[in-house]
């Protein structure tokens, strides 16, 4: 008989006891996955309106594993394969879950490009918080203050319920991130930018990129709000669609960047990545304008091979470190 790893093992706690959650008290699986997620970090069942049976069966769940036998990594993918099965239930556009393998990539830049032994990162789209922690858990020897910010309350839970079960002290807001913030400067951004209109024009207008006419794109707003909320030289990581400077409010986008930032790459990821060309997404990452803070000799320019193809993504990676050691 095949041995389940522990992923598998977690991920059979983590969906069984949110089926159970969700029978009982009629909510979505998300909803469940969130109460089931925050039981096990507090270490008790927190729902009264659970019958004795159910909470039985949920004790005997959760006695069947030990949070602390587990890795963050192991943690947060079977949390993820959790959520994105109950994403299938409801999906909606914006609720994506950004591709392991591109969160991979991303830990591997900021890495790169964050020198620093102690800093501040900000995501300002968090969702369920799975681009983020994939981030965090790749500083290696790093201590990181995080902060995640979403508007959809039900995201914004599984997200600290997340970041609790990997012991990540992150902090969350739940509001529109394109109010004002009151949060501390980051040091980097990362964020995989809701692509799309955003339908407050009266907001908008606080913005350099507003539209002359009609919606902003709201892509565009995430970008401005972040270069707002990052030190000077600090670095913003972009999830960005392939086609963001063939709009025609890209103008106001080109406008804005040669204004406040340097751009340091465009890596564009493998189509295999997504549904179909038009869907297709790069990396893109600024440095924010600054005293001292010097544009590079060379943008750093790649179309990255299928993340599958190890010896092509080694050969790119090497590209990259040479790029920095040279550029910086």
């Amino acid at each position: 008989m095949n041995k389940t790893t522990p992923v598998e093992e977690m991920f059979t706690v983590f969906n069984e006891t949110a089926e159970m959650i969700q029978e009982e008290l009629s909510c979505t699986y998300l909803e469940a996955l969130a109460e089931t997620g925050e039981n096990m970090f507090h270490g008790s069942i927190l729902q009264d309106e659970l019958s004795e049976l159910t909470v039985k069966r949920l004790k005997k769940g959760y006695e069947s594993i030990r949070l602390d036998s587990f890795d963050k990594e192991e943690i947060r993918k079977a949390f993820q394969l959790a959520i994105l099965k109950g994403m299938r239930e409801m999906v909606q556009p914006n609720h994506q879950m950004t591709p392991d393998a591109v969160g991979m990539l991303m830990g591997y830049l900021v890495n790169k490009f964050i020198q620093k032994q102690e800093f501040h990162l900000l995501d300002p789209a968090v969702g369920t918080g799975n681009l983020l922690t994939t981030v965090i858990n790749q500083q290696h020897n790093k201590t990181v203050h995080a902060t995640g910010i979403d508007i959809d309350d039900v995201l914004i839970k599984l997200s600290y319920v997340n970041a609790n079960l990997q012991q990540h002290p992150i902090r969350f807001f739940n509001q529109d991130s394109l109010e004002p913030l009151f949060i501390e400067a980051a040091d980097a951004v990362i964020s995989d930018l809701p692509v799309g209109y955003y339908p407050n024009d009266l907001r908008a207008a606080d913005y350099e990129m507003k539209a002359e006419q009609g919606h902003t794109y709201a892509h565009h707003l995430f970008m401005e709000q972040s270069m707002r909320h990052v030190k000077e030289g600090g670095y913003l990581f972009f999830i960005v669609p392939n086609g963001l400077f063939e709009s025609e409010q890209a103008p106001s986008l080109h406008e804005y960047i040669k204004k406040h930032a340097n751009i340091q790459g465009l890596l564009q990821l493998p189509l295999t990545l997504f549904k179909n060309e038009k869907s297709a997404k790069s990396i893109f990452i600024l440095q924010k304008k600054g005293e001292g803070v010097k544009a590079p000799k060379q943008v750093l320019l790649a179309n990255l091979p299928s993340l599958s193809k190890t010896l092509e993504v080694e050969k790119i990676l090497l590209k990259i470190d040479g790029w920095y050691k040279e550029n910086k």
